[in-house]
């Protein structure tokens, strides 16, 4: 594989690094034949990012030598983003930025011509790995928001960058309503303070949302794909459908294609006070089941699953098999069909979080589960208990 980037485009090209590092700390790196594609997926498989970027979007591109497969690499985040990692620098030095891949050497080298020949080169080690591809369809999702980048750049702007989650909804005159979102504590009598802004509707290219409608997801990753559309003078797309359910955020140019996929908060999470609601409940008929997410085929090797966090930690998930490359860092203990039940809380206590979480298996080959439970090692001693 090799591909040539110039002028402007290094630094849009640095710019979609910068985002995807707000996610994971692998990028996933895929020549085809439709462009270059970047992916990464955080460590609990609860957002997915992907760019694409089209043979238009390079002075020259070639997936792969005549005769020859092209290569699928996994390298470190840090390593490539080392790269670009002065985007001041890039837009006034850089003249253009060549990416090769090579198999024989396992090595992928990003060379950097700048200003009066100057040439930096960064050879960056990586290993071989199978195609992350996550499932999605935009067009399934039954709420659609379309903006400036600039406009919903604005609207984020005043809430503190310590600020975990942010709740997006319709509220009454179809104003488009970001509240930033705060978990009660049970003994705690200090209210933290919240931050709201309202957009109308006249500052949408699409606004096709019943009100009511609203989604609680993380600010640090919408905040990534927003610095990277803004700078790109790009429309950004939301496509959401009920709590619990993945929203995809995208963009979309002649030259790129960019799909962030997170997890939102499902609505039994959502308790605050009815004064400080968002917006009305959405109505029973309209919350699907939890398990409609999981009715993908089964061939694609991509299930949704729930994914419970309390106060203690996170909950394990299905011990599902995953390729070597894709495997979350800890590997989750035996599950059983007890924890299918809802964890039980003392009386109290504020519900424990839950957050729809995308679980990325390999389109490839998959691994073979084991039968079963992973047996007893050793009993308890008697004198525990």
């Amino acid at each position: 594989m090799k591909c040539l980037v110039t002028g402007g485009n290094v630094k849009v090209l640095g710019k979609a690094v910068h985002s995807l590092s707000r996610i994971g700390e692998e990028l996933y790196l895929e020549p085809l034949e439709d462009g270059l594609s970047l992916r990464t997926v955080n460590s609990s498989r609860s957002a997915y990012a992907c760019f694409l970027f089209a043979p238009l979007f390079f002075q020259q591109y070639q997936a792969a030598a005549p005769g020859q497969e092209a290569l699928r690499c996994k390298i470190l985040m840090k390593s490539f983003l080392a790269a670009f990692r002065s985007l001041a620098m890039v837009e006034k030095s850089v003249e253009k930025c060549c990416i090769s891949l090579n198999g024989r050497s396992s090595r992928l080298v990003v060379q950097l011509h700048c200003r009066y020949g100057v040439r930096k080169t960064h050879n960056l080690s990586f290993q071989d790995c199978e195609s992350l591809q996550a499932i999605f369809d935009p067009a399934l999702c039954s709420h659609v928001l379309r903006a400036p980048a600039r406009v919903l750049g604005e609207a984020v702007l005043p809430f503190p960058p310590a600020l975990a989650e942010v709740t997006l909804g319709i509220g009454c005159g179809r104003r488009v309503i970001l509240r930033s979102y705060q978990e009660e504590e049970a003994d705690s009598s200090v209210r933290a303070m919240v931050t709201e802004m309202s957009i109308g509707e006249e500052d949408f290219q699409q606004l096709q949302a019943q009100e009511g409608a609203a989604i609680t997801f993380c600010l640090k990753e919408f905040r990534g794909l927003l610095s990277f559309a803004e700078s790109a003078n790009l429309s950004l797309s939301i496509h959401f459908d009920a709590p619990g359910r993945p929203a995809i955020f995208a963009v979309k140019d002649i030259l790129l294609d960019g799909h962030f996929v997170l997890a939102t908060m499902s609505e039994s999470d959502l308790h605050s006070p009815a004064p400080h609601r968002l917006v009305p409940p959405l109505q029973a008929h309209s919350t699907p089941h939890l398990d409609d997410f999981a009715n993908d085929d089964i061939d694609s090797y991509m299930i949704a699953m729930e994914t419970t966090v309390d106060s203690e930690g996170s909950r394990a998930g299905p011990s599902i098999p995953l390729s070597p490359g894709l495997r979350p860092p800890c590997s989750p203990g035996p599950y059983s069909e007890d924890n299918d039940a809802e964890p039980s809380t003392e009386p109290g206590t504020p519900p424990p979080k839950k957050f729809r979480s995308l679980f990325f298996g390999s389109i490839l080959a998959p691994a073979h589960s084991p039968p079963g439970p992973s047996p007893v090692l050793a009993e308890d001693s008697e004198g525990e208990g």
